[in-house]
């Protein structure tokens, strides 16, 4: 497996939460309420693109909403590849993290 940022690790668990609601403001919201950090749509959608590319994420694109203007969302979906990083991530993490003690209080 190659390697995920933690963007992308984040992007991922936030589409599986948010399931068939996420398209990017909504994955905007929930990374901003999890994190407690500012992301930017920019930067949402940078990822995005990254992760369809890498084939880990699907898109499709929805009905036209009238109060947009007309324009489309586009809904985002995990893979069973990307399924597959986040369960591979999981693993590492869960062994990385298994010796972790908290330092000794002095």
């Amino acid at each position: 497996m190659k390697w995920l940022s933690r963007k992308e690790e984040f992007l991922l668990l936030a589409i599986l939460k948010l399931r068939d609601n996420a398209y990017g403001v909504t994955i905007r919201r929930h990374l901003a309420e999890a994190t407690g950090k500012y992301w930017s749509i920019g930067a949402i959608y940078d990822v995005l693109d990254r992760l369809v590319r890498k084939k880990l994420v699907t898109v499709r694109t929805g009905a036209p909403l009238a109060e947009r203007g007309g324009k489309a969302r586009k809904y985002y979906g995990v893979s069973r590849k990307g399924h597959e990083a986040l369960k591979e991530v999981g693993t590492i993490h869960s062994q990385m993290w298994a010796d972790f003690a908290e330092p000794a209080t002095e």
